[in-house]
Protein backbone atom coordinates (compact mmCIF):
# COMPACT_ATOMS: atom_id res chain seq x y z
CA UNK A 1 0.00 0.00 0.00
CA UNK A 2 1.36 3.63 -0.94
CA UNK A 3 2.33 5.37 1.63
CA UNK A 4 0.30 9.29 1.96
CA UNK A 5 2.92 11.76 0.87
CA UNK A 6 2.81 14.59 3.39
CA UNK A 7 4.01 18.23 3.79
CA UNK A 8 4.13 20.21 7.15
CA UNK A 9 3.96 23.84 6.68
CA UNK A 10 4.98 25.89 9.55
CA UNK A 11 7.68 23.19 10.27
CA UNK A 12 9.46 25.72 12.76
CA UNK A 13 7.23 26.20 14.94
CA UNK A 14 6.08 24.51 17.66
CA UNK A 15 3.08 22.10 16.62
CA UNK A 16 4.39 22.11 13.33
CA UNK A 17 7.44 20.53 14.66
CA UNK A 18 5.48 18.33 16.43
CA UNK A 19 3.47 17.06 13.95
CA UNK A 20 6.80 16.20 12.13
CA UNK A 21 8.04 14.16 15.20
CA UNK A 22 4.14 12.46 14.73
CA UNK A 23 4.23 11.83 10.90
CA UNK A 24 7.64 10.46 11.07
CA UNK A 25 6.23 7.89 13.37
CA UNK A 26 4.22 6.70 11.35
CA UNK A 27 4.61 3.88 8.84
CA UNK A 28 1.66 4.39 6.40
CA UNK A 29 3.15 8.32 5.81
CA UNK A 30 5.84 9.61 4.40
CA UNK A 31 7.02 13.18 5.24
CA UNK A 32 7.81 14.41 1.97
CA UNK A 33 8.85 18.28 2.75
CA UNK A 34 9.05 21.12 5.53
CA UNK A 35 8.04 24.88 4.74
CA UNK A 36 7.87 27.82 6.66
CA UNK A 37 8.02 31.87 6.59
CA UNK A 38 10.31 32.59 3.86
CA UNK A 39 9.54 29.38 1.50
CA UNK A 40 7.75 29.37 -1.64
CA UNK A 41 4.78 26.93 -1.00
CA UNK A 42 3.76 26.54 -4.27
CA UNK A 43 7.22 25.64 -5.05
CA UNK A 44 7.95 23.30 -2.43
CA UNK A 45 4.31 21.15 -2.93
CA UNK A 46 5.04 20.80 -6.39
CA UNK A 47 8.92 20.04 -5.82
CA UNK A 48 7.56 17.27 -3.20
CA UNK A 49 4.55 16.02 -5.00
CA UNK A 50 2.81 16.42 -1.15
CA UNK A 51 -0.87 14.75 -1.46
CA UNK A 52 -1.12 16.27 2.09
CA UNK A 53 -0.53 19.89 3.66
CA UNK A 54 -0.90 20.34 6.85
CA UNK A 55 -0.74 23.76 8.04
CA UNK A 56 0.27 25.41 11.31
CA UNK A 57 1.60 28.99 10.86
CA UNK A 58 -0.42 32.09 11.56
CA UNK A 59 -3.65 33.54 11.64
CA UNK A 60 -2.60 36.34 9.43
CA UNK A 61 -0.99 34.13 6.64
CA UNK A 62 -3.68 30.97 7.08
CA UNK A 63 -6.23 31.61 4.07
CA UNK A 64 -3.75 32.29 1.40
CA UNK A 65 -1.60 29.30 2.22
CA UNK A 66 -5.18 26.85 2.13
CA UNK A 67 -5.82 29.17 -1.03
CA UNK A 68 -2.12 28.12 -2.54
CA UNK A 69 -2.45 24.06 -1.08
CA UNK A 70 -5.77 23.67 -2.65
CA UNK A 71 -4.77 25.48 -6.10
CA UNK A 72 -2.28 23.15 -5.87
CA UNK A 73 -4.66 20.24 -6.18
CA UNK A 74 -3.11 18.78 -2.62
CA UNK A 75 -5.69 18.17 0.00
CA UNK A 76 -5.34 20.79 3.29
CA UNK A 77 -5.69 19.35 6.84
CA UNK A 78 -5.61 23.27 9.16
CA UNK A 79 -4.57 23.64 12.66
CA UNK A 80 -4.20 27.29 12.34
CA UNK A 81 -6.81 29.37 13.58
CA UNK A 82 -8.38 32.37 12.45
CA UNK A 83 -10.82 31.74 9.52
CA UNK A 84 -13.80 33.76 9.04
CA UNK A 85 -17.12 32.16 8.26
CA UNK A 86 -16.57 34.50 4.95
CA UNK A 87 -12.49 32.45 4.47
CA UNK A 88 -14.75 29.23 5.03
CA UNK A 89 -17.07 29.88 2.47
CA UNK A 90 -14.78 30.68 0.38
CA UNK A 91 -11.99 27.13 1.03
CA UNK A 92 -15.47 25.62 0.28
CA UNK A 93 -15.60 26.86 -3.25
CA UNK A 94 -12.16 26.04 -3.88
CA UNK A 95 -12.26 22.37 -2.77
CA UNK A 96 -14.89 22.09 -5.54
CA UNK A 97 -12.94 23.75 -8.44
CA UNK A 98 -9.84 21.76 -7.26
CA UNK A 99 -12.02 18.62 -6.76
CA UNK A 100 -9.64 18.45 -3.12
CA UNK A 101 -10.86 18.21 0.45
CA UNK A 102 -9.97 20.17 3.48
CA UNK A 103 -10.21 19.47 7.33
CA UNK A 104 -10.12 22.41 8.99
CA UNK A 105 -10.23 21.68 13.07
CA UNK A 106 -10.47 24.70 15.76
CA UNK A 107 -8.53 21.94 18.04
CA UNK A 108 -7.06 18.41 17.34
CA UNK A 109 -6.92 16.95 20.79
CA UNK A 110 -9.60 14.07 20.93
CA UNK A 111 -10.35 15.00 24.79
CA UNK A 112 -11.72 18.82 23.52
CA UNK A 113 -13.77 17.33 20.90
CA UNK A 114 -15.23 15.27 23.77
CA UNK A 115 -15.96 18.47 26.05
CA UNK A 116 -17.33 20.80 23.17
CA UNK A 117 -19.66 17.50 22.53
CA UNK A 118 -20.80 17.23 26.44
CA UNK A 119 -21.23 21.09 26.39
CA UNK A 120 -24.16 20.99 23.59
CA UNK A 121 -25.22 18.14 25.38
CA UNK A 122 -25.65 20.39 28.76
CA UNK A 123 -26.60 23.32 27.07
CA UNK A 124 -30.26 21.81 26.73
CA UNK A 125 -30.70 21.87 30.59
CA UNK A 126 -28.57 24.48 31.83
CA UNK A 127 -28.94 27.36 29.23
CA UNK A 128 -26.91 29.77 31.26
CA UNK A 129 -23.07 29.55 30.09
CA UNK A 130 -19.54 31.64 29.75
CA UNK A 131 -16.56 29.84 28.72
CA UNK A 132 -13.25 30.75 30.08
CA UNK A 133 -10.27 29.89 27.35
CA UNK A 134 -6.62 29.45 28.68
CA UNK A 135 -3.69 29.52 26.58
CA UNK A 136 -0.07 30.31 26.33
CA UNK A 137 1.27 33.51 25.88
CA UNK A 138 2.50 33.22 22.20
CA UNK A 139 -1.04 32.74 20.71
CA UNK A 140 -1.73 35.17 18.49
CA UNK A 141 -5.30 35.18 18.52
CA UNK A 142 -8.07 35.50 20.88
CA UNK A 143 -10.20 34.00 21.87
CA UNK A 144 -9.14 30.82 20.31
CA UNK A 145 -11.06 28.85 17.88
CA UNK A 146 -12.12 26.13 20.47
CA UNK A 147 -13.66 28.88 21.93
CA UNK A 148 -15.96 30.17 19.12
CA UNK A 149 -16.51 26.41 18.09
CA UNK A 150 -18.10 25.35 21.76
CA UNK A 151 -20.32 28.87 21.87
CA UNK A 152 -21.79 27.89 17.70
CA UNK A 153 -22.22 24.10 19.09
CA UNK A 154 -23.64 25.38 22.01
CA UNK A 155 -25.98 27.73 20.35
CA UNK A 156 -27.26 25.34 17.58
CA UNK A 157 -30.03 26.64 16.09
CA UNK A 158 -30.99 29.24 18.40
CA UNK A 159 -29.17 32.61 17.41
CA UNK A 160 -28.73 33.90 20.90
CA UNK A 161 -28.74 32.54 24.45
CA UNK A 162 -31.46 34.78 26.39
CA UNK A 163 -30.37 36.02 29.67
CA UNK A 164 -31.79 37.75 32.65
CA UNK A 165 -31.49 41.20 32.44
CA UNK A 166 -29.27 42.32 34.98
CA UNK A 167 -28.20 46.06 35.55
CA UNK A 168 -24.25 45.73 35.92
CA UNK A 169 -21.48 48.85 35.75
CA UNK A 170 -18.07 47.92 34.23
CA UNK A 171 -15.80 49.25 36.76
CA UNK A 172 -13.31 48.44 34.07
CA UNK A 173 -13.93 48.30 30.20
CA UNK A 174 -14.91 44.84 28.85
CA UNK A 175 -14.27 42.94 32.04
CA UNK A 176 -16.93 40.84 31.19
CA UNK A 177 -15.10 39.49 28.23
CA UNK A 178 -16.29 39.41 24.96
CA UNK A 179 -20.01 37.70 23.42
CA UNK A 180 -21.08 35.73 21.02
CA UNK A 181 -24.73 35.29 20.84
CA UNK A 182 -24.87 35.56 24.27
CA UNK A 183 -22.43 33.56 25.60
CA UNK A 184 -19.38 35.28 27.00
CA UNK A 185 -15.97 34.23 26.62
CA UNK A 186 -13.02 35.44 28.56
CA UNK A 187 -9.31 34.55 27.32
CA UNK A 188 -6.53 34.11 29.36
CA UNK A 189 -2.54 34.49 27.98
CA UNK A 190 0.27 33.53 30.67
CA UNK A 191 3.49 31.82 30.62
CA UNK A 192 3.13 27.98 31.60
CA UNK A 193 0.00 27.73 30.13
CA UNK A 194 -0.36 25.24 26.78
CA UNK A 195 -4.33 24.90 25.57
CA UNK A 196 -7.03 24.68 28.20
CA UNK A 197 -10.88 25.61 28.32
CA UNK A 198 -13.42 25.98 31.04
CA UNK A 199 -17.30 26.12 29.91
CA UNK A 200 -19.34 26.96 33.40
CA UNK A 201 -22.85 26.45 33.38
CA UNK A 202 -25.08 27.87 35.79
CA UNK A 203 -28.75 26.68 37.58
CA UNK A 204 -30.72 27.10 40.16
CA UNK A 205 -28.43 26.64 43.14
CA UNK A 206 -26.17 24.53 40.96
CA UNK A 207 -22.94 25.02 38.30
CA UNK A 208 -21.34 22.16 36.52
CA UNK A 209 -17.91 23.15 35.20
CA UNK A 210 -16.66 20.86 31.70
CA UNK A 211 -13.08 21.41 31.17
CA UNK A 212 -10.10 20.12 29.40
CA UNK A 213 -6.46 20.28 29.59
CA UNK A 214 -3.64 19.66 26.87
CA UNK A 215 -0.91 19.84 29.19
CA UNK A 216 1.52 19.35 26.02
CA UNK A 217 1.39 19.68 22.56
CA UNK A 218 1.20 15.80 22.28
CA UNK A 219 -2.15 15.75 22.89
CA UNK A 220 -3.02 17.15 19.33
CA UNK A 221 -1.21 14.94 17.37
CA UNK A 222 -3.64 11.42 17.00
CA UNK A 223 -6.11 14.05 15.84
CA UNK A 224 -3.66 15.51 13.29
CA UNK A 225 -2.64 12.38 12.67
CA UNK A 226 -6.13 11.06 11.95
CA UNK A 227 -7.66 14.26 9.78
CA UNK A 228 -4.24 13.47 7.57
CA UNK A 229 -5.47 10.23 6.93
CA UNK A 230 -8.96 10.73 6.41
CA UNK A 231 -9.05 14.14 4.64
CA UNK A 232 -8.17 12.48 1.08
CA UNK A 233 -11.48 10.14 1.90
CA UNK A 234 -14.17 13.39 3.10
CA UNK A 235 -15.63 15.44 0.68
CA UNK A 236 -15.15 18.99 0.40
CA UNK A 237 -14.62 21.77 2.83
CA UNK A 238 -15.04 19.84 6.55
CA UNK A 239 -15.18 21.76 9.68
CA UNK A 240 -14.32 20.41 13.30
CA UNK A 241 -12.85 16.93 14.15
CA UNK A 242 -15.93 16.13 15.11
CA UNK A 243 -17.08 15.36 12.20
CA UNK A 244 -14.31 12.60 11.63
CA UNK A 245 -14.95 10.90 14.67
Amino acid sequence: MAKVKVLVNGARGKMGAETVEAVLKEADLELVGQADLGDDLTKTIQKTKAEVVVDFTHPSSVLENVKTILNQKAHAVVGTTGLTPTDLDEIKKLCSKNNVNCMVAPNFAIGAVLMMKFSKEAAHYMPEVEIIELHHDQKADAPSGTAIKTAELILGDRQNIKRKAVKSIEKIKNVRGGEIGGINIHSVRLQGLVAHQEVIFGGLGQTLKIRHDSISRESFMPGVIMAIRKVKKVKGLVYGLENLL
